[in-house]
């Protein structure tokens, strides 16, 4: 059965190649009657394999930023979802201007070009939770929609995702463009690939996030590595769920407002290490690194409050469940993901090798 309010939309994912994009568009091909989905993706941080093959789909290569592509989108689309990032934090510290390019200016020429449009029901902006939580390695509280946001930022990657909020706050007010702002925790599962898309100047190219770092090394008899003893914690919330609640942001979400996506569950990293290497039967155990210089977020997860209350929405996937499921698709996709690394050896043999 088709979701209510999606049937026969016209749906723009910006994105939509990549992890969170491609689930996406699965998502709402196999619960949406009659919908057709575009895809517009550079591939900086995506494979070509992640695109659906289906006939719903149409897929455009090229960033938004991109005025050729930019004419061509025009005032037919019922949803956007604006998920195109610049991943991630180290990346962006190492190339502030690439993450500036493909985070901030992607925001500013697609709210600019589809301002005026009539037919959006929805514009959903992909936004990051550590953007606003508090800077702390103490004990963290559970970051609501409504803390401040600091003017201590740890990356411009930070820094972009917190400059489209404030633009989609402001088209809203300005132009009455629709845009609901989605604040992302931690998000894993199957189909994000270790080392997708071009090299971005540093190894997090291909540990680009924690979860599958560990799973890969785990299933490969690798020590774990963890930093600051893995004291630091994060909310981790599963691929299905955050889709979920995208799609909540765009049937039920207020125009103008913001949402966390969120488990609403703390998890140190040691216990994510822990978790995994029981779940794979790893026992090279633990590599223990210093503390990264430049996160100072080091404790945080999000508040869940708000967007049970507003959206209906909730968190359905256990931690334990959700990699289960990720571990099983890693084995199924070893040799895709051992190519997608390969790419990048040379590269990686001649930066700092610190991956998380």
């Amino acid at each position: 059965m088709g979701l209510i309010g999606l049937e026969n939309s016209n749906i723009l994912i910006v994105g939509g190649a990549g992890f969170v994009g491609s689930n996406l568009a699965d998502m709402l091909l196999s619960t949406t009657k009659r919908a057709t989905i575009t895809i517009v993706d550079n591939l900086l941080s995506s494979e070509l394999s992640n695109v659906p093959r289906h006939s719903c789909v149409n897929f455009i290569h090229g960033s938004i930023t991109n005025d050729s592509i930019l004419v061509g989108i025009k005032d037919e689309f019922d949803y956007v979802f604006h998920l195109a990032t610049y991943h991630g934090n180290q990346s962006s510290i190492k190339n502030p201007m690439a993450d500036h390019e493909n985070n901030t200016l992607t925001t500013l020429k697609l709210y600019e070009r589809i301002k005026d449009f009539t037919r959006l029901k929805k514009v959903v902006y992909s936004s990051a939770g550590c953007s606003v939580a508090r800077k702390t390695h103490a004990k963290a509280d559970a970051t609501t929609e409504n803390d401040p946001i600091e003017i201590r930022q740890d990356s411009p990657y930070s820094i972009s995702k917190i400059i489209g909020e404030f633009y989609s706050v402001y088209y809203q007010k300005q132009y009455h463009l629709p845009a609901v702002r989605a604040r992302f925790q931690n998000v894993y599962g199957p189909g994000e690939i270790l080392g997708a898309g071009q090299w971005r100047g540093t190894p997090a190219t291909v540990w680009r996030n924690v979860t599958p770092t560990f799973i890969y090394k785990a299933l490969k008899g690798i020590p774990l590595p963890l930093e600051n003893v893995g004291q630091d914690s994060r909310d981790f919330i599963y691929i299905e769920d955050i889709c979920t609640g995208l799609i909540g942001c765009a049937l039920k979400g207020e125009a103008g407002d913001v949402y966390n996506l969120a488990s609403g569950k703390e998890t140190s990293i040691l216990t994510l290490a822990e978790m995994i290497n029981e779940l794979t039967g790893n026992k090279a155990g633990f590599t223990n690194l210093p503390r990264r210089s430049w996160d100072n977020s080091g404790k945080r997860f999000g508040s869940t409050v708000k967007s049970e209350k507003y959206l209906g929405f909730r968190a359905n996937i256990s931690l334990k469940d959700g990699l289960e499921k990720t571990i099983l698709w890693t084995k199924i996709n070893l040799k895709l993901i051992d190519a997608t690394i390969a790419k990048h050896d040379d590269k990686m043999k001649n930066e700092n090798p610190r991956n998380l």
